[in-house]
């Protein structure tokens, strides 16, 4: 617990400070809640930039150390609005805590997120403890994007966190962090439609999936979406004055370079050219303005191409030089990262997939555990589910029109660059990677259904002369009805995520190539099967063989056609005729059979490409 909530305090001031700064040093006085996205997307550069010099990560923290308490001195002084932000965010962030603290309340332990779900942690955890122990990995040398590891590793060598609770932290962190760059756009609401906006934004029902089975790239990229998005708001908004108006949103797609590589920039690169598109003269950019009455934001007099605000050619420029010159040590890596074999279209396509994700979970309300479930596979009758669907679709109908009457133009951007990259994924594709599209887009879809729908709701209760009849509790009636069955599904799969083991070795994946060609029995401990997940865990962990697995003791000889029995080491001797101890590989033990092995083995093999060839982009 201690590791795991310390991972997150560090990374959360860490990206706070920092993002704050560097709005702040663009020309920005005021709090801004896109300092979270900017912050994280900073310190995912700088880690991953610095991980690799002497110390192993020990630079990092030291470097992420200074810059925090440099910008908390830089900001000391020159900060307006800081203790309305913290009215406003200590709410947001405490409750999304305390949600994405769920799945560990009820396994009642901390641990590697998702095991049963996703086995990518085990590579992910491979890379890490590489990049720990200055090594090469295989992720390294295929051009995968590592700003997330490095982070870890700086928690690592920094604090002493272990790199499970590391991971761990860091996915918790981004959840909270997510809910509070969402307040950038419901800083106008009252404290409670505020906080209940932010939160169903940032722990939208996929994201929260996502979240239960540990795939934090994927929750990190929906977060830099959301950020840049907001950002591109804000640039033709209160910021539309400013020079370096553009540099956060640059400074927000840097970060998801670093995590994402170049398919990260799909998303945030179609936003871009769409806005640009719809603010150049003769189209509909007006400038948005946020209000709580519900009338549509004026537009300005001239051109649309003022919502870009004077200079624009120039501010652009501030902002694309930034993004290149903090990307271009990543440039070779991208090109290497193109062959990653996770890209080839011929590979199986499902992951750890049942089959196609309805791409109608992205409005939030689908009552499973299991995003993975079509409808009516679960206890819950598939009517249910087509209600939900066609309450979201109304909802969010009428939120893209008053969005499009608004004139939002950079949520309406972000939305169809989203939709775009659905369709690509869902034609030239595969399941897995239409469903992180679909994951990707979430935040989108709710801050579209919200942005509109609760200001008008906000505004109908505190207003009763504004509206008479049936038709003044419309607004409030679909707010409540949708936050309430949005939140509880989200609330749904974080209580089903499984957490596994609490630690992590390499020494499983350092004796895969020993132990391919034949079987072998895993022994391990009835709390690692039964408490955590630990079996998949293992398999995935040995991929490559036959695999048993089973619990200790409960044997009293190895199944027919097994050469290797694997336990954690202790002194103890397998309770199994003719074995030698083979190999010590720290904290295990690797025993094999002296004499010949007869029959077939029942053991299952674990194929190396039996869900995918490695962890997604």
């Amino acid at each position: 617990m201690i590791g795991t909530f310390g991972a997150v305090l560090a990374v959360c001031v860490a990206a706070l400070a920092v993002g704050q700064a560097a709005v702040t040093l663009g020309g920005r006085r005021g709090w801004s809640w896109l300092s979270p996205a900017v912050g994280l997307a900073l310190i995912c550069a700088v880690c991953w930039g610095t991980v690799r010099l002497p110390g192993d990560g020990l630079a990092s923290a030291l470097i992420v150390a200074v810059l925090t308490v440099a910008s908390a001195v830089f900001l000391a002084g020159r900060l307006e609005g800081g203790r309305t932000a913290l009215r406003e965010g200590l709410p947001v962030a405490a409750a999304a805590l305390l949600a994405a603290s769920l799945p560990f309340v009820v396994e009642g332990h901390f641990g590697i997120l998702g095991t049963s779900f996703n086995p990518d942690m085990s590579q992910h955890l491979l890379a890490a403890d590489r990049l720990a122990h200055g090594a090469s990995s295989p992720l390294l040398h295929q051009g995968y994007p590592l700003g997330p590891h490095a982070v870890v590793v700086a928690l690592n060598k920094g604090l002493g966190i272990g790199l499970v609770h590391g991971f761990g932290g860091l996915t918790v962190a981004v959840a909270v962090l997510a809910s509070l760059t969402a307040l950038a756009a419901f800083r106008e609401l009252p404290a409670i439609p505020r906080t209940a906006s932010a939160l169903l934004v940032g722990l939208a029902y996929v994201v929260a999936s996502y979240f239960a089975q540990g795939a934090f790239k994927e929750t990190m990229q929906a977060l830099f979406l959301l950020g840049f998005v907001l950002a591109l708001r804000e640039a033709s908004g209160p910021w539309r004055n400013l020079p370096l108006r553009f540099v956060p949103a640059a400074l927000v797609a840097v970060g998801s370079v670093y995590t994402y590589s170049f398919p990260g920039l799909i998303w945030l690169g179609g936003t871009a050219v769409l806005w640009l598109l719809a603010c150049a003269p003769g189209g509909r950019g007006w400038v948005s303005r946020p209000h709580l009455g519900g009338r549509e934001a004026h537009p300005r007099t001239g051109p649309a191409a003022q919502a870009l605000g004077p200079s624009p050619i120039r501010a652009a420029g501030l902002g694309l030089l930034t993004f290149v010159v903090l990307t271009a040590p990543e440039i070779g890596r991208m090109v290497d990262f193109q062959s990653f074999e996770t890209f080839d279209p011929n590979g199986p396509g499902l992951g750890n997939l049942f089959g196609q994700i309805s791409p109608f979970e992205v409005l939030g309300i689908w009552p499973s555990g299991d995003f993975r479930l079509a409808p009516g596979d679960g206890a819950v009758p598939a009517l249910v589910y087509y209600l939900g669907i066609a309450f979201g679709v109304a909802l969010f109908a009428y939120g893209v029109f008053r969005c499009w009457r608004r004139r939002e133009t950079a949520l309406l951007s972000g939305l169809a660059a989203a939709a775009l990259a659905y369709v690509a994924a869902r034609v030239g594709g595969t399941p897995y990677t239409a469903a992180k599209a679909i994951e990707i887009a979430a935040p989108l879809v709710a801050l579209s259904i919200l942005l509109p729908l609760v200001p008008e709701a906000v505004r109908r209760f505190s207003e009763p002369s504004v509206d008479k009849g049936a038709w003044r509790a419309v607004p409030l009636g679909a707010t409540v009805v949708f936050a309430a069955a949005a939140g509880l599904c989200a609330l749904l799969t974080l209580a089903n995520a499984p957490v596994g083991p609490t630690s992590y070795s390499p020494a499983l994946a350092g004796l895969r190539p020993l132990l391919a060609d034949d079987s072998t029995l895993v022994l391990a401990s009835h709390e690692l099967l039964a408490e955590q997940h630990g079996a998949p865990f293992l398999a995935w962990e040995l991929r490559g063989g036959r695999v048993c697995i089973a619990a200790e003791g409960e044997l009293d000889r190895p199944p027919r056609g097994v050469r290797f029995v694997l336990i954690e080491g202790g002194g103890a001797r397998p309770p199994f005729p003719r074995v030698s101890l083979a190999r010590r590989a720290d904290p295990y033990e690797l025993w094999q059979a002296t004499g010949p092995v007869r029959g077939k083995s029942p053991c299952p093999l674990i194929a190396v490409r039996q869900a995918r060839q490695g962890p997604s982009p």
